[in-house]
């Protein structure tokens, strides 16, 4: 067996001194640049979209953190969701901030910069490689993209879990170093945190594995003439897979849980609503719309509606062939380029949860779930850039130039994104103009942007984006309901009773339509005698 072990890089006083200034430099750059970019948000309201079900509408959040809040926080499955360490978050920040949103949303912001100083410093633990780590960390910080997952009060579950993540592979890379049952125990709190938090956590003990090849270099890799290529902590890959098996086991318990709880929630769509092959087609094309956003981080959404049948299956298809060609040049290079490999398969996996084979709720995508999978591309991005230009003279220069054009306009663009989040109006107008009408679930914005001006007072608005969402949607209750709503402000008593009659012939159970009606027909009623 021909043993072949990883070169040691050397790590002198100088050396060290000099990253250590270099580390402190790049964490100062990635908090300011990124407080540049979210401090606005000190300004913004509550978004009308979860955020009243998770804080401005939610009797046991706004109780604070009580022995009856915090077994409620353990024991519901309110919002189709099990993940008590967001609800005690949230409790703690009301106890904190009561029904301000500037706290709410600034600790997202903490909390997101904390995430990419945990990044940039995991990476470089893994790696040793402190500019491709600060890129990686600058993109996650920066990127348009993640905007949704800071600037949206109800998305603390995202940022929080993300913070456990990176804790979880932090307690790896100790575990890995030094085995022992006390670091594993570690590795294990923080996955049952973060599964607490959000169980998209569910992929992580298979980006551990991952990691386990690159760069930890932990498999036994069989060379091209048989031999047994070999570091100093190598083992095989049927022993790392066993020594998974308890983080496995939370995962299954996390994946049992929340099917439940949103199966009960009615989140979960079935196969009569989205078919098998539907589902496919959407999560092909979403995997590579993902990577377009990335790339070209314009006209993002709040909310991108499902097609519901409306995408051609070529399209799917030739998506497919994409994504299939993509992996098998990873696998073809996973010799001389493994981060392409292990960051490919990050992305892939890690999006598996939320792709939408499981279809839960009308969305085709959204930009939040790409808070954690985009870091397996940008890994690619760092890596693959710095191989590239290796052998090019003027890298030197040209590394620091295109990062003083790439970043200010990453920070402008997520500045601007994070403008649209100022309010519920300005966020679902903003949906309005840059999402097409021509799918059912669409309706959702105009609905909740009419909602939004008619608590504003401008029912006249208000009732011409409901019917606009009634257009696009004709089978919604709680359009037709809020409709009749506002028609009942403005006096149209007998046109409001006509829309809370087709929002109980759509859902017979919308007991707030029932009472509307109640009191529109009992108005109504009084009305007339009085003429």
């Amino acid at each position: 067996m021909k043993l072949r072990s990883r070169k040691k890089r050397v790590n002198t006083p100088q050396s060290r001194e000099t990253n250590g200034s270099l580390k402190f430099i790049i964490c100062i750059f990635l908090v300011i640049s990124t407080l540049a970019v979210y401090w606005q948000v000190k300004d913004h309201e509550f978004i009308n979209y979860d955020d009243n079900r998770y804080i401005t509408e939610n009797g046991h959040v706004q109780a604070g953190l009580t022995g009856e809040s915090i077994v409620w926080a353990f024991t519901t499955s309110y919002a189709s969701n099990w993940h008590p360490m967001t609800w005690l978050s949230h409790m703690l920040d009301y106890e904190l901030y009561g029904d301000r949103p500037k706290g709410h949303l600034l600790t997202n912001v903490l909390l997101h910069i904390t995430n990419a100083l945990l990044l940039f410093m995991v990476l470089f633990r893994l790696t040793g490689a402190i500019w491709q780590s600060a890129f990686v960390a600058v993109l996650f910080a920066l990127h348009p993209l993640n905007v949704g997952s800071v600037a949206w009060a109800a998305e603390r579950k995202n940022v929080l879990s993300t913070l456990f993540w990176l804790l979880t592979m932090g307690a790896y890379i100790s575990y890995v170093n030094k085995p022992s049952i006390k670091k594993y125990g570690w590795v294990a709190l923080f996955l049952a945190l973060g599964l607490m938090s959000k169980p998209m956590l569910v992929t992580l003990p298979f980006v551990l594995l991952l990691l386990d090849y690159w760069p930890l270099r932990r498999w036994n890799i069989k060379n091209t003439n048989g031999s047994i290529e070999q570091t100093t902590n190598s083992v095989p890959l049927s022993r790392l897979i066993l020594e998974k098996i308890p983080l496995l086991l939370l995962v299954i318990g996390s994946i049992t849980t929340t099917l439940i709880v949103q199966k009960m929630g009615g989140a979960v769509k079935s196969f009569d609503v989205f078919p098998l092959k539907e589902r496919f087609i959407n999560a092909s094309v979403s995997y590579l719309s993902y990577l377009q956003k990335m790339v070209w981080p314009i006209n993002l959404s709040v909310f991108y509606p499902h097609p519901e049948g409306a995408l051609p299956v070529w399209k799917g298809v030739l998506c497919g062939m994409v994504l299939v060609g993509i992996t098998i040049l990873a696998v073809k290079w996973i010799r001389k380029a493994p981060y392409f490999a292990v960051g490919w398969f990050w992305y892939l996996g890690t999006l598996v949860p939320v792709i939408g084979i499981v279809q839960v709720g009308a969305q085709a995508m959204a930009d939040r779930y790409a808070y954690v999978p985009l870091i397996g591309i940008f890994i690619i991005l760092a890596w693959g850039i710095s191989d590239l230009l290796e052998k090019w003279d003027l890298r030197k220069k040209a590394l620091p130039i295109a990062a003083g054009v790439v970043i200010p306009v990453l920070m402008v663009a997520a500045w601007v994104q994070a403008g649209h989040w100022k309010n519920t109006i300005t966020i679902f107008k903003h949906a309005v103009s840059v999402t097409e009408n021509q799918y059912p679930s669409f309706s959702t914005a105009h609905n909740n942007l009419g909602y939004a001006l008619e608590l504003k007072g401008d029912i006249g608005a208000a009732i011409t984006h409901y019917k606009t969402a009634i257009k696009i949607n004709p089978n919604y209750a709680n359009t037709y309901n809020n409709l009749g709503a506002a028609l009942a402000q403005q006096g149209s008593l007998k046109e409001a009773i006509n829309y809370f009659q087709e929002a109980l012939r759509f859902n017979p159970d919308l007991i707030l339509a029932r009472k509307n009606l109640e009191r529109a027909i009992r108005e109504y009623g009084q009305a007339g005698e009085s003429k």
